[in-house]
């Protein structure tokens, strides 16, 4: 019993008087904290059959809301990004995308071109970059709307024959922003 008392002692002094430094709450001011966010702007598919369909040859025209930019702490903090467009097209018929970046005015800020052959075309992958390096941050600081059209540059009676021919177009962004 006597051991246990002392040895309760000695742990109990030596945790007290344990060299023991103060918290620097001030290392906050030291860290560079930039995360990456994915997010999925554009998924569009359209079968060939309704491609056919389609009085004239602009088969497809669609506006976005694009508002990850409407609060300021997000738009003030923006490094850089990266806007990514695949383009997947099974169809028999030449097609045509642009894609444009509005403003609150209806402005075009930015545009993107697609001129996708018939199948069998591999998928078309491009990337933009905005930021250093790229084109102004400014255009998606100042995008509040995407708006897609699609052309048919063919006929409007051809089939692939591949099953299920249609085209898929799809985007996503990368963001990077500085937390502080």
């Amino acid at each position: 019993m006597k051991t246990f008392i002392i040895y309760l002692f000695v742990v109990v002094f030596g945790c007290l008087s344990a060299c023991v430094e103060k918290p620097d709450f001030d290392q906050f001011d030291d860290i560079d904290a930039i995360p990456t966010i994915d997010a999925s702007l554009i998924y569009v598919e359209s079968p060939e059959r309704i491609i056919n369909q389609a009085a004239g040859f602009n088969f497809y025209s669609q506006d976005f809301i694009f508002d990850p930019f409407n609060e300021d702490f997000v738009q003030e903090r923006l490094v850089d990004a990266i806007i990514r467009y695949e383009v997947d097209n099974t169809t028999s018929k030449p097609l045509d995308f642009t894609v444009e970046l509005l403003d609150a005015g209806d402005n075009v800020l930015d545009t993107e071109n697609f001129n996708i052959p018939p199948e069998p075309s591999p998928v078309l992958i491009r990337e933009i970059t905005y930021g250093p390096g790229g084109r102004p941050l400014d255009i998606l600081r100042n995008t509040v709307t995407v708006r897609l059209s699609a052309t048919n540059l063919g006929d409007n009676t051809s089939v692939s024959s591949l099953p299920d021919p249609k085209v898929i177009i799809r985007s996503s962004a990368r963001f990077r922003i500085r937390l502080k």
